[in-house]
């Protein structure tokens, strides 16, 4: 007697384990699209930005200093001079924005 319940509630097959993962799916698709991919968009032009980094630019770094760039080190730092004659080196992903962009010397 207590055992036919509990069989009508399992029948369904399939169609019903389908529809128990739609909103799971729903969930992780809306996820993707407001969180994921955003953020990796961003982080790509910030890659962008900071590869393109030349001597002249006018830089803001993550601790909020502004300065121009004076010298491309390497792959990971640069040199920044922060007021006349004030220099130091700063790691390339500590650079938050870029505000003066220079030119290329014309060929």
């Amino acid at each position: 007697m207590f055992v036919t319940p509990a069989y009508a509630q399992a029948a369904g097959g399939a169609a019903s384990a389908f529809t128990s993962f739609v909103p799971l799916i729903l969930i992780f698709a809306i996820m993707y699209f407001l969180l994921i991919r955003p953020q990796q968009k961003k982080l790509k032009n910030h890659q962008k930005m900071v590869a393109d980094l030349r001597r002249g630019d006018q830089i803001v770094t993550a601790g909020g200093l502004i300065g121009k760039v004076s010298k491309v080190k390497d792959d990971s730092e640069v040199e920044v001079e922060l007021a006349e004659g004030i220099k130091v080196r700063v790691v390339r992903a500590t650079i938050s924005q870029v505000l003066n962009k220079t030119e290329p010397a014309a060929s």
